[in-house]
């Protein structure tokens, strides 16, 4: 198991490693999905060694996977495999089309590993640094694949997307040397280390002091890359930009990999402060969130931001799920997690396909998707459904989970705040979703089928996800493992 915990970040580095040196071919461009593939594979692997026996550690402190950490990498390859899939068929379109070049389809294949890599090294790191680093690295290659086309829009978004996270790293980065000098001065076994684990159990001899701001530039670091308002701002719009696959790894594994680092500073935080500080803190954050989110998607008018100002408003609600902090509240908030990335997965890429032949990206430029495109429509059409949080979708069970817990911890008033923006949401993404699907198709709107390739990852991801809302036994004694790891 050790040496399995070693290649989980290393798949997508050898299949980076193929195609630098063979390019964007067939044969390669199907490595993204083998990776994503290999790497759920491993997750599972890892979950079941787990639930049955210790964490699994190797490299002394370095690499360690517990049960939060094999569910990550669950969601990493899931939420992967959705986005390379359809990826392999959005470049090659492009391709087709003259929208791209041989050598930046090569970039892109290169980068999109590498991203994924960072993501895997986040999550098996047994070091709070070699956290950062990670998350910074996914910033880099995030960076790049937002301006894959190289318009003045993709360019912008870029640079606005790497000067707000850089003041987000910046912060943790402050936040992470703070919690080494909290350490380092604690005179206890955890003195001057920075292993989430050790922290963890030693965390009562951590300076209180230290701690508290420590944890206060994290939350406000993290949650950038969390895309927690107020330092949200980048995430339209580069969700708007960047190639539909790369929106979907963005929403659906980037934003949970950031709320994962939260979660091991809310292990330290909680123990070595009680869990008030760390509550407050995010509670302020969820609502902020969610109430931001309701009120730009009233006036939206693009769907590929309307879906980026959605996942402001998911991670809101896995947020308000981590304040409440029982292992009910833990276990809903990490089912939500893995439906809100393979939901999102879909949507983007559902929307790749409505940009390919509608050519905009206007709300109310796209009509009667259901009759010009039956399947992308009902894709697109189930995907909004499932992030609504209806049944059978699992989205429906983890927000019931969610709120029963809030009202069981006795935050009744921020569940019910909650709810009602969350409401206000529901309406105005109906409404959206109506106009797009049902309504009268103008004569000139293409009524190009979809893409089989296309369709293949989309409908799966939805079978998986009402697969789960019918029955989480397929994952149940995970997500308890992984609720026990951050609540003690």
């Amino acid at each position: 198991m050790p040496t399995l915990a070693l290649l989980v970040p290393l798949f997508p580095l050898v299949c980076a490693a193929l195609i630098a040196a063979a390019g964007w071919r067939r044969p390669t461009a199907w490595l993204g999905p083998v990776s994503a593939a290999a790497t759920l594979a491993a997750g599972i692997v890892l979950a079941v060694h787990i639930l049955d026996d210790d964490p699994v550690t190797a490299l002394g402190d370095l690499v360690r996977i517990d049960a939060l950490s094999a569910f990550m990498i669950i969601v990493i390859g899931l939420v992967a495999l959705i986005a390379t899939t359809y990826g392999v068929t959005f470049i090659d379109g492009e391709l087709r089309v003259g929208d791209t070049t041989a050598v930046k389809a090569r970039r892109y294949g290169i980068l999109v590993e590498l991203f994924l890599a960072a993501m895997l090294g986040a999550v098996v790191a047994d070091n709070l640094g070699a956290l950062w680093v990670a998350i910074e690295a996914t910033t880099v290659a995030t960076a790049f694949l937002i301006n894959h086309r190289g318009t003045p829009a993709s360019l912008e978004a870029s640079w606005k997307y790497i000067l707000i996270g850089s003041v987000g790293v910046a912060l943790a980065f402050l936040g992470t040397i703070l919690v080494y000098f909290a350490s380092h001065h604690s005179g206890g076994a955890a003195g001057g280390t920075l292993s989430w684990s050790r922290l963890t159990d030693q965390a009562s001899g951590l300076d209180p002091g230290v701690m508290r701001l420590a944890v206060g530039l994290l939350v406000l670091g993290y949650g950038t890359k969390v895309g927690l308002a107020p330092l949200h701002t980048a995430l339209p719009d580069a969700y708007s930009q960047a190639p539909a696959p790369v929106s979907a790894l963005m929403s659906g594994a980037l934003l949970p990999v950031a709320f994962y680092a939260l979660l091991r500073y809310k292990t330290i935080a909680d123990a070595a402060l009680g869990p008030d500080y760390m509550r407050g803190l995010l509670l302020a954050g969820a609502l902020l969130s969610l109430g931001v989110a309701a009120s730009l998607l009233i006036a939206q008018r693009d769907y590929r931001r309307l879906l980026a100002y959605s996942s402001i408003e998911h991670m809101g609600v896995v947020v308000l799920g981590a304040a409440i902090g029982s292992p009910l509240a833990m276990a809903a908030t990490l089912l939500h997690v893995l439906g809100h990335g393979m939901g999102k997965a879909v949507l983007f890429c559902s929307s790749g396909e409505i940009l390919r032949t509608d050519g905009g990206s206007e709300i109310g430029a796209v009509r009667g998707l259901l009759v010009r495109k039956p399947v992308v429509g009902a894709a697109f059409g189930f995907g909004l459904l499932a992030l609504l949080g209806l049944p059978p979708f699992s989205l429906f069970a983890s927000e019931l989970g969610i709120a029963r817990a809030g009202f069981d911890e006795g935050l009744g008033w921020a569940v019910t705040l909650a709810l009602v923006l969350t409401l206000a949401i529901f309406a105005v993404i109906l409404g959206h979703a109506e106009r797009m699907l049902l309504g009268e198709p103008d004569a000139e709107q293409s009524r190009d089928p979809v893409r089989r390739m296309a369709a293949l990852p989309l409908v799966g991801g939805l079978v998986t996800l009402a697969v789960l809302g019918i029955s989480i036994w397929p994952i149940q004694r995970l997500l308890v493992a992984a609720a026990a790891v951050i609540t003690g």
